[in-house]
């Protein structure tokens, strides 16, 4: 059992870093919840694999500071769309 998780947690984590996506993203493509993922990548990474966690942290960590600009995109278009 813990054969498969780990699997599941390294691969999540090397989508992550390939396209640079989201924890929403990742859990969409996987099919699981966003809550599992990001115990997958957040927890259960670190143990299983150190250097591909700090990886996926960095990708996170971008994607964390720059949601605020991608919000405020969809509100735009949002808006745009309907005139």
């Amino acid at each position: 059992m813990w054969d498969c998780i780990a699997e599941r947690v390294i691969k999540e984590g090397r989508y992550i870093i390939g396209t640079g996506n989201t924890v929403r993203a990742a859990a969409a493509y996987f099919g699981i919840s966003k809550s599992t993922v990001h115990k997958d990548v957040s927890e259960r990474l670190k143990v299983i694999d150190c250097e591909l966690f700090e990886k996926v942290r960095e990708v996170l960590d971008k994607n964390l500071s720059e949601r605020h600009i991608r919000g405020g995109m969809a509100t735009r278009e949002k808006y745009l769309g309907k005139k």
